[in-house]
């Protein structure tokens, strides 16, 4: 995927990393794709009958009218792209998306279908396992794939709709045995923690993207898929936002000192040395790391040549950002479903340099740490983590 645009800049702001060559290059590793062949889609015994235009090196997939009405019936679309919990069937989404040439505005009905398929049905609906399983299917069939033009807001709304599985790190590779947690799976152990994450709302099935099983190509790699969609100012700005949102949500369910109100002390010091502020502080940083990258990716392509006038591209960015997003002034117990948190209403337009992270994510966290009157010394831990945390994702990730 390519932006467009005139002249390169060479104004990165304050967000630069040292990396000289060439992030976007490093990151794609190209496979060959098979094309021409029709694949029975097993899941929701959908057949897709897929096709290229003939001929050439210049050739491009071209979407078939089977697979684009996809696109107008989300329920559809699920059935299509789950795997049913099996990594045998991830071939059917692979065959659909994994093309780096689409023809037309095939590549945006992709992203349609996409969206589609993984998003939720409705306010305060719980992610399906069937959704579920359609977005780790998605991430799986992108696994080193250059997104065509056009596809890449779709797929950001995918990772937006599920953030918080988006944004576990990989330390918890060898917490997920399959592709989808199912909501009966998702249970507070003795300290009132879950590996998933904190404050997750009932009856919701996650999407284990941190899972990999070699065996049967079986990955997906979310940091990769950042750095692809970044490119793009629309998926850019749509990710960013679900971040800040994500933030706000957060920030106004933790104690009045930053802790889980979830936490219960265990008896077994010896085994158990964490206590309420230990994840919560490191959820933050993670957060952090996130916004971090997403200014190291734009400050790597600009350098490159992939963003060719940073200019526009921020420009465009802050044309598709929705807003600013405030915590609430007192702590809340409500537990919304992932696509709620994307969704999340703005509080008001964004106030300063959109493109200073750090600025944005302090600006939200001071005013939380002030309307709840967080100890000053507490406050300050938590704005010192963070700020390493961006830190390190500009410069040393």
């Amino acid at each position: 995927m390519r932006n467009g645009g005139s002249d390169t800049s060479s104004d990165t702001s304050s967000d630069t990393n040292s990396d000289s060559g060439g992030l976007s290059h490093r990151l794609r590793k190209h496979w060959p794709l098979a094309l021409g062949v029709a694949v029975v889609v097993l899941a929701g015994a959908v057949v897709i009958p897929l096709a290229v235009a003939d001929g050439d090196d210049e050739s491009c997939w071209r979407l078939p009218a089977s697979a684009r009405a996809l696109a107008d019936d989300p329920a559809a679309a699920t059935k299509a792209l789950d795997p049913g919990g099996e990594v045998a069937r991830l071939g059917a989404a692979k065959e659909l998306l994994a093309h780096e040439r689409v023809c037309g505005d095939g590549a945006r009905v992709l992203g349609r279908i996409v969206d589609g398929a993984t998003r939720s049905t409705g306010p305060g609906e719980p992610h399906t396992t069937a959704q579920a399983g359609s977005a780790y299917a998605v991430a799986s069939a992108l696994h080193d794939i250059e997104l065509p033009a056009g596809l890449a807001p779709g797929v950001a709304r995918m990772l937006a709709e599920h953030v918080v599985d988006a944004g576990r790190e990989d330390r918890f590779d060898d917490r997920a045995s399959g592709l989808v947690v199912a909501p009966e799976e998702v249970r507070l152990d003795e300290n009132g923690y879950v590996w998933l994450g904190r404050f997750l709302a009932p009856g919701e099935a996650h999407a284990a993207f941190e899972y990999a099983y070699d065996l049967a190509d079986a990955e997906a790699d979310i940091e990769f898929l950042v750095a692809e969609l970044a490119q793009d100012p629309e998926a850019f700005a749509i990710l960013y936002d679900a971040q800040r949102a994500y933030l706000a949500h957060y920030l106004e369910r933790l104690t009045d000192d930053g802790g889980d109100p979830a936490f219960r002390a265990s008896p077994d010091k010896d085994r158990y040395d964490s206590d309420a502020t230990t994840w919560t502080g490191n959820d933050l940083e993670d957060l952090a790391n996130r916004v971090g990258d997403l200014m190291k990716y734009r400050a790597s392509y600009a350098r490159d040549g992939t963003i060719p006038d940073l200019a526009a591209f921020d420009a465009s960015v802050r044309s598709h950002t929705r807003g600013a997003f405030r915590p609430a002034s007192e702590r809340l117990d409500t537990r919304p479903p992932m696509g709620d948190i994307a969704r999340r209403p703005v509080s008001g337009p964004v106030r300063g340099d959109l493109m200073d992270g750090r600025h944005q994510l302090f600006t939200v966290l001071d005013s939380w740490a002030a309307e709840r009157n967080v100890p000053s010394q507490r406050a300050r831990e938590i704005r010192q983590s963070m700020d390493d945390a961006y830190v390190r994702a500009l410069w040393l990730r």
